[in-house]
């Protein structure tokens, strides 16, 4: 797999590390004490409105707040299907971006449920988000081993914010052994967020998707990823014990500590295809699969 192309080639949307805006140079010393000038990642407050009413102010790089504020109405159960989407709007100076529906929506009760979730930058969780998982069962998708290992090989390899400054999360949608699109934050929910308000904007269905992130595989990763319709959720990071509960009730394939050769499959495995050769998939050495994860 040496050879396989790590360019963002096929991405319907690719990191841009290169982004004004993204990152600014700090001057630092290193272990020899020696100055040096490293890029460190930029974050800055969004606050999201629906309609009249201000929702949450998230921590973000601030790139694609329409996708964000989408993305995070939708999985906090806050826009639904039926809602009727009429503008997105966003001001740069402000740093806000207002949601606005042909019909106001009733959304008094869930503000009242709001609670804070542990983990890196902010992650919001609302009291009903299990609620709407309530009869959910997700489509059977096979997840053939070989598109699991091209898509790390890829993913891992590809032009990225992470690979040039770090302090980041990344997620990205998947179609077989294709990412589609690669989205970044200093929160791994909010990338999800974002690739959620991309599927809304361009009417996209999750059921024949597979969502790949650098993150831990939280209970909200999955919660997330099931209110999507996405039946696969993959990751270089570990599990918790809620994550893979969550994922065996809706019927989510859940695969872990996916590095080199080697991964763990704790929901859904019936629905793999162990399709590869082995011999031909680069592994990683034992030092690294401890520490080259993208997740702290």
């Amino acid at each position: 797999m040496a050879n396989r192309d790590c360019s963002n080639q096929g991405l319907l949307i690719a990191p841009d590390p290169g982004r004004a805006g993204l990152t600014r140079a700090v001057q630092g010393v290193d272990q020899m004490g020696v100055a040096q000038d490293i890029a460190v990642v930029e974050e800055r407050p969004l606050t999201i409105y629906l309609n009249s009413r201000e929702i949450v102010t998230a921590m973000t790089i601030g790139d694609y707040p329409e996708y964000l504020a989408l993305g995070f109405l939708r999985n906090q159960g806050m826009l639904s299907d039926s809602d009727e989407v009429t503008g997105v709007e966003y001001d740069e100076d402000l740093e806000v971006v207002v949601v606005r529906t042909a019909v106001e929506t009733d959304h008094e009760e869930k503000l009242k449920k709001k609670t804070r979730t542990s983990g890196c930058a902010v992650g919001t969780v609302f009291g009903d988000m299990m609620e709407g998982l309530e009869g959910t069962t997700l489509p059977a998708l096979d997840v053939r081993t070989s598109d699991l290992y091209a898509l790390a090989y890829q993913i891992n390899r590809m032009p990225s914010l992470y690979l040039s400054a770090g302090a980041i999360h990344g997620s990205v949608l998947c179609q077989g052994s294709q990412p589609l699109v690669y989205m970044e934050d200093v929160g791994r929910h909010n990338a999800v967020d974002k690739i959620a308000g991309w599927m809304v904007a361009e009417d996209t269905n999750g059921g024949d998707k597979l969502m790949y992130t650098t993150g831990r595989l939280t209970s909200e990763m999955v919660i997330k990823c099931a209110l999507m319709g996405i039946p696969a959720l993959a990751s270089r990071s570990g599990f918790t014990a809620w994550g893979v509960e969550i994922a065996r009730q809706v019927g989510l394939t859940l695969i872990g500590r996916l590095r080199g050769q080697r991964f763990m499959c704790l929901s859904g495995h019936g629905r793999l295809i162990y399709d590869s050769d082995l011999g031909a998939v680069s592994d990683e050495p034992a030092k690294s699969r401890r520490k080259g994860s993208h997740s702290a």
